[in-house]
């Protein structure tokens, strides 16, 4: 502990005193001895407390304390007023001792006196002390500084340094020192003179002296100053050494010098030598042997006493130079790179090399042969800083099975190196390459490790290791010796860049041939990418996206890509897909159609990622060729609609044709004359162009019974029904005798309104017979057997306005001959229209009926008077022989014949 320490106790200890004495809380009965004492650590410790009378106690009533009562078997009784204790002192031991008293009033204070204890340690002894003198100026220094060990232990407590000397030629002097260094002032230096010198340690606790060094020379503890001016010098005839000269330091009259020399070449950190047995005499140059010529080396003296004893001086100053040039003493580093050529069986060969590793002098230049030509001489022009750096020499082209010799030599101002060959075999029979080749990186080196091939590991003589930088194609090797072992490793001695991509080969040697590379890529050190992919959307679909990005430049990768990771996104919502190193596009699937995406690819290398820009795109709402798929779709159906459709109006023409255009009988073209062979038609004497002439028309009503005889009438009920539930149709005998409807008016009409020709849309057939079927003729009934007679007519021609409603029609009285809707005619036999408006009233007209408009039609027959005589000339019916003609009659028809 310090002294500083030591007295804020006691002071405080002190205050504390007197504050107890001035506030009566506090009276002396006793005192401790020792008081306040330096005790030691480690060591046994005794107090004796001694009573006052005053105390009105004895040495029963008396206790130690420290941090706690102490026990009573430490205690030791002295007499009836005097109690001693003993503790044993440690680093933990309290800093008071307090003797107490029982207390005999409540108040009273127990404590009598009270002592503080201060722990430490005695002095440790000093070791390995030691003197110098150093050199000032052309005399040595009269101060001696000395330095020592001083203890590993924490003393504690106040030490004192004091170093002393003593010599025949002086007194002895001291000096109070540090705690490991001192120094004494002896005023003028002792040469020669036996020193004593030591150092005492001293402390509460005890003291102690170090060793004493004794010197039986005082000039054995000088330090000189380096040697001066030192120099170099070379000579022509000397290109392997150097002559090193210098001053010595200090007169030769204080002692004598030996000398050290060291040197080494510039830029190399191995220093070399010289022995000291040939520095040992007193000198002031020396010669530097076997050294490289055309080198520069730097050189180093020091100096100490002759003896041995004493210290070495510092080293002097660096002193370069070069040594003389000398002819190269080994072959130029001779290497070549080929370029196979496209398209062509030929090599594109570029020889190259660098100077000798001992090119001994400046190379001035090369000379180069190559197979069986010439020689050819290449100058150098460079610095001298650049006599490693590779020379192009020559470019030829050599032919796939051609194979090439290449000799060269290096010249300088003092002669030839010796001659390196190359062989560039044929291409197919190239030497084989090493068996396997890797890497790895290990204290900022690239290390290369091969293994050589098996049948041919005895031929090869040398290994060329060589890497390119596959930014800028930098190329540069180095030579490898051949070892016995099964595997080959050295690393790259060339100045490599991190994060830059290098092409790794290497090339087996035999005897001068180069056989086939290995080649691999590598890293001295990776990194995340500099820069990351920049996609883009080369296709967008409706579901999908094809994404192509480039491959990051080689200068930016800055380690070898291990995966990309494609990250998509739509809304908050966001994936990710990873794929191979070599994979430069993907196609994104189950995509949403009509959505906006966000992608962005990042590329990953062993030591980081890096993202690429984003790059948005919207898929379709449509797929490609959709929406002309379904226009095409809907044409095709419309057109198979309209192809249908004429097809169908083609294959369906006739049934389509009657359909809209029914058929007409004409009256005209009738041949139902010719049905009735029993009554054979009479020649009309009247002419064919005049047959439409002679129509006579009857409006009557189909159901008025007052034209129908009494059987017609019981039958008109049931006829009415029949025909009101049933197609008309007409038979006879039988046979189905069918028309087609069929419009009886055309758009091509001519002279005839919508009026005429509605009125005009009638069918004709008619049926004469003699018996079984009902008249249709408004006749009285009789009961005479005709002879049947039978006629149809199967004209298509519409009736003309004055056929269907006839003027003379218009006109008479008769209203149960006129309808407003349906018309009957007959023709007169060789009558005129003239003679059918004055015997249209004529009661023995053949009449016709027709049906009313609900399309329902009643088929009936008229019969024929084969008797009657024509009696007047406007009977109409009659012949001018009296015969009554086949009279034709006509029913419209809507829907064809049906049996009657």
């Amino acid at each position: 502990m310090g002294i500083s320490t030591y007295c804020m106790h006691q002071l405080l200890f002190l205050a504390c005193l007197v504050c107890c004495l001035t506030s009566g809380l506090f009276t002396t009965y006793g005192t401790i001895t020792p008081q306040s004492p330096q005790v030691e650590i480690g060591k046994n410790f005794t107090a004796t407390c001694v009573l006052y009378e005053t105390a009105e106690s004895t040495a029963d009533d008396i206790f130690w304390t420290c941090n706690g009562k102490v026990p009573e078997e430490l205690y030791t009784k002295i007499n009836d007023s005097a109690v001693s204790v003993t503790i044993k002192i440690t680093p933990d031991t309290c800093k008071w001792l307090i003797c107490n008293k029982q207390p005999r009033y409540v108040n009273q204070t127990p404590a009598i006196h009270g002592i503080m204890l201060t722990k430490g340690y005695p002095p440790e002894k000093p070791n390995n002390l030691s003197c110098m003198a150093v050199q000032s100026g052309q005399k040595i220094s009269p101060i001696l500084n000395c330095s020592w060990e001083p203890g590993t232990r924490d003393e504690l407590l106040k030490t004192n340094y004091t170093l002393h000397t003593s010599s025949d030629c002086f007194k002895t002097l001291s000096n109070s020192s540090q705690k490991s260094i001192g120094y004494i002032n002896m005023e003028t230096f002792p040469s020669y003179c036996e020193l004593k010198i030591w150092v005492e340690v001293a402390n509460s606790l005890g003291k102690v002296q170090s060793e004493t060094l004794t010197v039986g020379d005082a000039n054995y503890l000088v330090k000189t100053n380096p040697p001066l001016n030192v120099h170099i010098y070379s000579e022509n005839n000397f290109p392997r050494s150097l002559l090193v000269k210098w001053r010595r330091p200090i007169e030769k009259h204080f002692f004598r010098l030996k000398y050290n020399i060291r040197f080494c070449a510039v830029g190399s950190e191995d220093w070399s030598e010289v022995p000291p047995n040939d520095t040992e005499s007193d000198v002031d140059s020396f010669r530097l042997q076997h050294l490289k010529p055309y080198t520069e080396y730097v050189v180093q003296v020091r100096c100490m006493h002759s003896i041995g004893l004493g210290y070495w001086s510092d080293w002097s100053a660096n002193a370069t130079w070069w040594t003389p040039e000398d002819k190269p003493s080994s072959q130029p580093d001779l290497w070549r790179v080929v370029i196979p050529s496209q398209g062509k069986s030929e090599r594109r060969v570029q020889v190259m090399c660098k100077d000798p590793v001992e090119s001994n002098g400046r190379i001035r230049n090369y000379s180069i042969k190559i197979q069986d030509g010439g020689r050819k001489t290449v100058l150098v022009n460079r610095s001298e800083t650049e006599s490693r750096k590779i020379i192009p020499l020559y470019q030829f082209v050599l032919p796939d099975d051609g194979e090439a010799l290449i000799e060269l030599d290096a010249c300088n101002s003092r002669g030839m190196s010796p001659r390196a060959s190359l062989t560039i075999p044929k291409f197919t029979h190239e030497p084989p390459s090493v068996k396997s080749l890797s890497w790895f990186t290990k204290e900022g080196r690239l290390w290369v490790e091969w293994v050589p091939h098996r049948g041919k590991a005895r031929d090869v003589t040398e290994y060329i290791l060589e890497w390119v930088s596959v930014s800028d194609g930098a190329l540069d090797w180095q030579r490898e010796r051949k070892n016995g072992t099964n595997k080959s490793l050295a690393y790259i001695r060339g100045n490599l860049e991190k994060f830059k991509r290098y092409s790794i080969s290497v090339y087996p040697m035999y005897s001068g041939k180069t056989g086939k590379p290995w080649t691999e890529p590598a890293f001295l050190d990776q990194k995340a990418p500099m820069v990351g992919p920049v996609v883009n959307v080369s296709r967008c679909g409706k579901n999908d996206a094809e994404l192509r990005w480039m491959e990051i430049p080689l200068d930016k990768q800055q380690g070898f890509i291990t995966n990309y990771t494609i990250f998509y996104t739509m809304g908050k919502q966001e994936q990710s897909i990873t794929v191979s190193a070599d994979t430069y596009s993907y196609t994104l699937k189950h995509l949403t159609s009509g959505s906006k995406y966000v992608v962005r690819v990042m590329a990953s290398t062993v030591a980081g990622d890096t993202f690429g820009p984003e790059y948005t795109f919207n898929t379709l709402e449509y797929a490609p060729g959709e929406i002309e798929g379904i226009v095409v779709l809907v044409c095709l159906a419309f057109l198979f609609l309209v192809v249908s459709l004429v097809v169908t109006c083609i294959l369906k023409m006739e049934r389509i044709k009657k359909k809209i255009w029914p058929p007409v009988p004409d009256p005209s073209n009738s041949t139902i004359a010719n049905w009735s062979p029993d009554f054979p038609s009479k020649a009309d004497p009247v002419s064919k162009e005049n047959a439409l002439g002679d129509v006579s028309v009857v409006e009557v009503d189909v159901f008025d019974g007052r034209s129908l005889c009494e059987e017609d009438k019981a039958g008109l009920p049931l006829k009415k029904d029949k025909y009101l539930s049933e197609e008309h149709s007409s038979g006879i005998g039988g046979s189905s005798c069918m028309s087609s409807p069929r419009q009886s008016v055309s758009d091509s009409d001519e002279g005839g309104d919508s009026g005429q020709t509605t009125a005009s849309t009638v069918q004709y057939s008619s049926v004469v017979a003699s018996s079984g079927y009902k008249g249709q003729t408004p006749q009285p009934c009789s009961s005479q057997a005709q002879t049947p007679s039978f006629a149809r007519s199967e004209s298509t021609q519409p009736l003309l306005e004055s056929e269907e409603q006839p003027e003379g029609q218009e006109g008479s009285g008769q209203p149960h001959l006129r309808h407003p809707r349906n018309a009957y005619f007959r023709r007169l036999p060789g009558g005129s229209s003239d003679d059918d408006d004055n015997n249209s009233g004529d009661p023995g007209d053949l009449n016709q009926l027709e049906m009313e408009d609900q399309g329902l039609t009643l088929l009936q027959f008229s019969p024929l008077e084969e008797g009657s005589q024509q009696t007047t000339p406007t009977e109409e019916g009659q012949t001018p022989d009296g015969q009554l003609d086949p009279i034709p009659s006509y029913l419209p028809q809507l829907r064809g014949y049906r049996p009657q």
